[in-house]
């Protein structure tokens, strides 16, 4: 997969569906600034593999349930892969 705009990866989030520009690579990302409890990592991590978008972690960070509605899709999220 090649870079776009920089750095910059083009993603979509497993949890809502949305498309997003994941920073990690350039050094930078917006969610670096969002911090999640240990709990919340893990449960992240056991459910999914890579990056969520920024409107699902800041939605985590404030407590909603891991497997919540995304406040930026209207798309029920995706099913788990096996």
């Amino acid at each position: 997969m090649s870079a776009v705009n920089g750095d910059l990866m083009p993603s979509t989030c497993p949890r809502c569906g949305g498309g997003f520009d994941c920073g990690a690579r350039a050094g930078r990302c917006d969610c670096f600034d969002i911090r999640l409890t240990p709990e919340q990592r893990e449960a992240v991590a056991q459910r999914w593999q890579g990056c969520l978008c920024v409107a699902c972690l800041r939605d985590i960070a404030g407590g909603a349930g891991i497997m919540a509605a995304c406040p930026s899709s209207t798309a029920s999220p995706p099913a788990p892969s096996s």
